[in-house]
């Protein structure tokens, strides 16, 4: 029988078409879907867990540090791209070491404390464990994107038993988010084939917009002021505490 994964990966420099028995067909389909649905179980227990701190802050603090949370897994033609693009062997085995945001969730905060505390009440989990973090809010890319990312590990258990799901999980402010959703629909727009003048714009809109949260951050504070339990400011070096014990690529 053929490997799944590797008749999944397979392509041709023209294209030309693949032939490939009915059987062979319904095998991929299937082993794909069940690798799949582990990304799935993997993110859906982040998502419960940050459900979980967002009803809890509310409930008991009477306020809400998460402003939405979105997530996705790649789709199987995004994670052929990827596999074919780093060259990854066509197994799952090696996709699942390699490739690290096939689920991915991000929470979009209200300030930038909200956004390292949750990180930390998230990783301080015992359940969690930490791959990489990337810390993009103290060291922001040279186009001006800032956001926390981090790889986490969570179990999932299934009828076969255990299994540790990679999951990506994104920390950013509103400000961010809306910076970053521009800048993807404008790379788009230019098939990343973007003009000088507007990479400059966008360099400055992202300075504006860290001015923006650090000013709106400053009013939150003077308007509640110090309250028991609420979210503290976390300085960025906070982030570096957070060792991981297993480096993977990203």
């Amino acid at each position: 029988m053929a490997d799944p994964a590797a008749l999944l990966s397979a392509s041709s420099p023209d294209d030309t078409p693949i032939t490939i028995s009915a059987g062979e067909l319904r095998t991929v389909r299937d082993e794909l879907q069940r690798f799949l649905l582990e990304y799935r179980f993997g993110m859906q227990e982040i998502e419960t867990k940050i459900g979980i701190l967002r009803d809890e802050f509310q409930l008991v603090h009477d306020y809400n540090p998460i402003e939405h949370v979105s997530s996705r897994v790649k789709s199987p033609d995004s994670l052929v791209e990827k596999v074919q693009r780093k060259g990854v062997d066509g197994d799952f085995a090696s996709i699942r070491e390699s490739i690290t945001d096939i689920a991915g969730v991000r929470i979009t905060c209200s300030f930038v404390a909200d956004a390292y505390r949750l990180f930390d009440l998230l990783t301080a989990q015992d359940d969690i464990r930490v791959l990489t973090v990337k810390d993009y809010i103290a060291e922001p890319k040279p186009n001006g994107y800032k956001s926390l990312h981090a790889i986490v590990e969570v179990p999932v258990f299934l009828s076969t038993g255990r299994v540790e799901v990679p999951v990506e999980v994104q920390f950013r402010t509103i400000a961010m988010d809306f910076w970053a959703s521009l800048e993807h629909k404008i790379y788009y727009k230019y098939d990343t084939r973007v003009p000088d003048e507007l990479l400059a714009s966008l360099k400055d809109a992202a300075d504006t917009a860290a001015e923006l949260d650090e000013r709106m951050e400053r009013l939150h504070r003077e308007i509640r002021g110090p309250r028991t339990g609420t979210l503290a400011v976390v300085p960025a070096p906070e982030v570096a505490h957070h060792t991981p014990r297993t480096p993977r690529a990203v």
